[in-house]
């Protein structure tokens, strides 16, 4: 073989190697400019219905191990205080376990006290057969439902759309849908985007996205479209405001708290 021939292939395959090996190392890194949101995110929500301050809710994200891989594991309280808890007593625990890289959840917790309302499940996903084994440990009983390779839990579902490709180049009226499973069903769960609209803040004015999720009427709303919910418009799309129409009144819950952001918060004021 031609000598110069040779080392020139040589020289190719090498340069794939280092390419191959280059990209490899890059791609986490994409990744996590990309994302709007890292491990050690946390964010605290003051609650108040009408006048009254009525909970505290938090939000925090961390690093977990599920069947030996490291995933994400994000975990949401929310309690009544004061007052309110000697009327109506809540302490609710979400939890997820979901993909790094996809946002496909593995496993889902919720177990709740809502002024006497219990549940306590554990679900477990199986993208091999698209199944979850929800297990309810309150009456010790195991329930299996088929899903599909898209679908999301509760606590997911919020970081799997902060993420969401169409979030940055949306038109007033247009909604993102997924498919949540929730209370032993699979919901569709749709957010209808209303505008943008600049909002006072604890940490100053910020230019914000609005939403309408669309959520089940009856038992706690008034109706579908109950809800309101606004949301930085910057690369972290942090909830900012959250205000909620009830069959009794109405509730609104606030970011008073954050720490350890993907990035910035922008302010612009």
């Amino acid at each position: 073989m031609n000598i110069v021939l040779y080392l020139s292939m040589k020289k190719e395959k090498y340069m794939k190697k280092i390419l191959a090996t280059f990209l490899i190392l890059l791609i986490p890194i994409l990744n996590q400019a990309q994302s709007a949101f890292k491990s050690g995110e946390y964010f605290k929500f003051q609650v108040s219905y009408g006048f009254i301050n009525a909970g505290i809710a938090t939000l925090e994200l961390k690093d977990a191990t599920h069947n030996g891989k490291t995933v994400f594991h994000a975990k949401g309280l929310g309690t009544t205080t004061g007052v309110s808890k000697m009327f109506f007593k809540v302490h609710d625990d979400y939890q997820s376990y979901f993909d790094k890289s996809t946002g496909q959840p593995y496993r889902f917790i919720r177990k709740i006290n809502e002024g006497g309302y219990n549940r306590n499940q554990e679900g477990f996903i199986n993208y091999s057969n698209n199944t979850v084994l929800l297990k309810d440990h309150k009456n010790k009983t195991e329930q299996t439902f088929n899903v599909h390779s898209k679908i999301q839990d509760v606590i997911s579902s919020f970081y799997y759309l902060r993420n969401h490709e169409k979030l940055d180049n949306m038109k007033v009226g247009e909604t993102i849908q997924i498919d949540m499973f929730f209370d032993d069903e699979i919901f569709k769960f749709k957010l209808k985007f209303m505008g943008y609209e600049k909002i006072k803040t604890k940490f100053g004015t910020i230019n914000t996205m609005k939403f309408r999720p669309y959520v089940q009427s009856g038992r706690v709303f008034k109706e579908q479209e109950s809800l309101t919910m606004w949301v930085s418009n910057d690369k972290n799309r942090i909830p900012l405001k959250i205000q909620a129409s009830l069959l009794v009144g109405s509730l609104k819950a606030e970011l008073i708290q954050y720490k350890n952001l993907q990035h910035k918060l922008e302010v612009t004021k």
